[in-house]
């Protein structure tokens, strides 16, 4: 098989790459990415692309997927927040300049990182399977496109039948290697390493909502490589064990759970966002405490994936690797970038991709 993955750098993509070079059925694949990193792996090239530039990204990626048996489409901008156009440019124009190329170069296989932000609100106490509504949050940038994607390949599948469509809907993606990117992403420059330490925390906030669930990147990419190898279609909810709330968190910071309310969360959150200390807005805290818990029944009946890392040892090795700085070789995931996080804050925290 020759596989093209475009958004070959990221959390996800970086740990696909990996997982491809040890498959047999894979003979080639090519990383595409905005930055093509300095690295070697086996099988892989790089290639640069742009999914904003409208003049000739489309004509780009028809040229890469001539001849590919499966795409993987993992690009996305979460960043820049505070510019939703940028991230509407890139995460759905660019998606709906790729199902263009797919459809045109004639591929037999798209496989679509989508997420369990794309859901509605939903229940917390219960599981809710992949026939969840995916209308997401809308005041939620990163959920509303999310959900608006999730409309791009139901139109998608109506007009090309025969291409085999898979949608992955992860939980929260977390890994060693992306500690610093996704305290860039989610957290901002005045996280430090020494901060994030069980003695510096002796409660944990408690609030309504707080009940999500995450899924280390390996057991990720692994469901991505069985999307890509075996002859299956639809959408799969990815997430670990156990469903996180303050208790588990609670015995990770080895801190009492304290239960406050929502709206004072929320408040001090917003109060972050305005004064540029946090590139997360409020808008994606509402999307997030109303996410619903998902049922990973069909992942593991119909595509044969079970997540070997469970929940909490995946947050455990989190913590770890923001106390470090952990990174890995590809840009999106350095530990550092040129100007450290003074020039996070120059910037503009939440400003720029």
């Amino acid at each position: 098989m020759r596989v093209v993955i475009v958004g070959a750098t990221g959390n996800i993509g970086s740990a696909l790459v990996r997982a491809l070079a040890g498959e047999p059925a894979v003979t080639s694949v090519l990383g595409l990415a905005r930055r093509v990193p300095d690295w070697q792996v086996a099988k892989t090239t790089w290639a640069p692309v742009d999914l904003r530039d409208a003049d000739t990204v489309g004509d780009e990626l028809r040229a890469h997927f001539e001849g590919a048996d499966a795409v993987v489409h993992l690009a996305w901008l979460i960043q820049p927040a505070r510019d939703p156009v940028t991230t509407w440019q890139a995460n759905v124009l660019g998606t709906t300049r790729l199902l263009d190329a797919v459809a045109a170069a004639r591929v037999p296989a798209l496989i679509q990182s989508s997420s369990v932000a794309a859901y509605a609100p939903g229940p917390k106490d219960r599981a809710v399977d992949e026939s969840w509504p995916t209308h997401g949050w809308p005041q939620a940038a990163y959920s509303r496109e999310k959900a608006y994607v999730e409309r791009l390949l139901d139109a998608f599948e109506y007009r090309q039948p025969t291409v085999r469509v898979v949608r992955m809907r992860p939980g929260f993606v977390l890994s060693r290697h992306a500690a610093a990117a996704q305290r860039r992403l989610f957290v901002g420059p005045l996280l430090f390493g020494p901060m994030v330490r069980p003695e510096l925390s002796p409660v944990m906030p408690d609030i309504r909502g707080l009940r999500f669930q995450v899924v280390h990147t390996s057991d990720v990419a692994e469901a991505f490589r069985l999307g890509i190898t075996e002859p299956v279609r639809g959408a799969f909810n990815l997430a670990a064990e156990p469903v996180v709330d303050a208790a588990l968190l609670g015995r990770l910071f080895d801190a009492r759970p304290v239960r406050l309310p929502r709206p004072l969360v929320r408040a001090a959150l917003a109060a972050a966002w305005r004064a540029r200390l946090t590139p997360a807005s409020p808008q994606l805290f509402d999307a997030f405490v109303r996410l619903p818990v998902m049922d990973r029944t069909r992942a593991a009946e119909v595509l044969g994936w079970q997540p070997r890392v469970s929940a909490e040892d995946t947050l455990r090795e989190l913590v770890e690797a923001l106390r470090s700085g952990t990174g890995a070789l590809t840009p999106p995931l350095v530990p550092r970038l040129p100007g450290g996080r003074l020039n996070e804050l120059a910037t503009g925290v939440g400003r720029r991709a």
